[in-house]
């Protein structure tokens, strides 16, 4: 029966099943600007409506924020494994717009057989991706009449903006969604013919630095040298966070940060990680990093301090000689072994307030923060889920780590007291965040058979 579900997952996908994906990718569901949250409410509805369709008993639940999707299945038969799948439908914003070559909610599919993509935002992060795993319960139901395992469904509207409702939805809900083991479809394949579990994440601290200066905006002429500039203020603070072999340096940030093994490293070394193809992709060819790492290592196992904006003055077009009043910038952190969050974000706190002058001032907007985390590679649950990858891509599915962060997984485990295992078919050409996301349609397609074959083997 396996075999007549993945002939149907086969004729659907450059067909219904891709236009059911546009159809969630037209929805521009931006949840950190507050004008798109009617998009938000709409695309909740679109996810509970086809999992109803499939045969889930769904519904939208509200939260302070945007909303939240559950769905429930009751497989036939007794103890059957129950799973908990996760994705969210919210998207990130498409600034700069001007940088994309199609408007970034029209979706379509460009390129020749064999190298075909979908273009739009959220194609990758995360609506493809979850989509996968609705269209392979879609071909299930059809072909064998119900699903071999019972599955809770979770979305969110909040991954891309810190997930303000995610912990007190979680706290109130605990008992309906708690399960097995969980599975997050939000992570990359090892490349474009090898499928990968993710079992390590980084964990995140990100933080705003706002330093104000003169009361108001000033000229250039007039108080130029004899006045504060906050841009230099702020300028200094950020040149000063690493030095010049790139390691860290407040105070304290490399607590609780881990060497790796002997075994660890001979591990990655033998995946044939590629340096030069890795950042040539985007456009770069010498590494940055922390000295002494390979950039394997720097991504999967170290910790990051990163400018991620800057905000100050005057940016329109032509010249405004002015000296601002205010300079801001936007920081994250990515932390590794037991790195804990709220002491990086204070010694941060302390590290700016050092290097603030008399006649300035500065004020902090924290906000999400999580640690890192790492996944048992040997469980059940993984095992029967790498034979299931390696049999559907005829490649040894591999164990990888990664560099973002996904906090809904330390979540799981203290709130939920479960375990997850991180699925997911995107590529790291996939721009995701950036203009002209992507998704491949092998990975659409593949992912969809995946899931068929992996919610098969832990129904047997």
């Amino acid at each position: 029966m396996l075999d007549h579900t993945l002939a149907r997952i086969d004729e659907a996908v450059s067909g219904e099943a891709l236009e059911r994906l546009f159809q969630l990718i037209r929805i521009p569901s931006i949840s950190a600007d507050p004008a798109y949250a009617q998009e938000c409410q709409k695309a909740a509805e679109y996810c509970a409506a086809q999992l109803a369709e499939i045969g889930f008993e769904a519904s939208v639940r509200p939260t302070t924020g945007h909303p939240m999707v559950v769905g429930h299945y009751k497989a036939a038969g007794a103890d059957k494994p129950h799973i908990l799948f996760y994705g969210h439908y919210d998207v990130q914003p498409v600034d700069p717009v001007e940088l994309w070559e199609h408007p970034p909610f029209e979706p379509r599919v460009a390129g020749e057989d064999g190298k075909k993509r979908i273009l739009g935002r959220g194609s990758s992060d995360d609506k493809g991706q979850f989509m996968t795993f609705f269209e392979a319960a879609r071909a299930l139901m059809a072909e064998e009449g119900g699903l071999p395992v019972n599955i809770t469904v979770l979305l969110e509207g909040e991954e891309e903006s810190a997930s303000p409702s995610l912990v007190p939805f979680l706290n109130a809900n605990a008992e309906e969604l708690k399960a097995d083991v969980a599975f997050v479809c939000d992570t990359s394949m090892w490349d474009a013919e090898t499928p990968a579990i993710s079992t390590r994440l980084r964990g995140l601290v990100y933080e705003e630095l706002f330093i104000e200066g003169p009361s108001h905006d000033l000229h250039s002429g007039h108080y130029g040298s004899a006045a504060r500039n906050p841009i230099h203020v702020l300028a200094k603070v950020l040149a000063d966070l690493r030095d010049e072999d790139g390691r860290i340096q407040i105070p304290g940030f490399y607590e609780g940060v881990p060497e790796l093994t002997a075994e660890e490293k001979a591990a990655w070394e033998s995946l044939g990680f590629s340096e030069k193809a890795f950042l040539g992709e985007a456009g770069l060819s010498i590494p940055a990093g922390e000295k002494g790492y390979s950039t394997l290592e720097q991504i999967w196992s170290r910790p990051t301090a990163e400018v991620n904006g800057i905000i100050g003055g005057y940016t329109g077009e032509g010249g405004k000689t002015v000296i601002p009043s205010k300079a801001s910038a936007k920081i994250s952190f990515r932390l590794v072994g037991e790195q804990d969050p709220e002491k990086i974000r204070e010694a941060f706190h302390a590290f700016v307030k050092a290097r603030i002058p008399g006649d300035c001032t500065v004020t902090f907007k924290s906000h999400g923060g999580e640690r890192a985390i790492t996944q048992p590679g040997d469980s059940a649950f993984v095992k029967k889920s790498l034979k299931a990858l390696s049999d559907e891509w005829g490649k040894e599915a591999k164990l990888i780590g990664m560099g973002g962060s996904i906090p809904i997984v330390a979540l799981f485990r203290r709130i939920l007291g479960m375990d997850t295992v991180l699925v997911g078919f995107a590529l790291d050409d996939d721009r995701i965040h950036s203009p002209n996301e992507k998704y491949n349609l092998k990975s659409f397609h593949g992912g969809a058979r995946s899931w068929a074959r992996i919610l098969t083997a832990l129904g047997e």
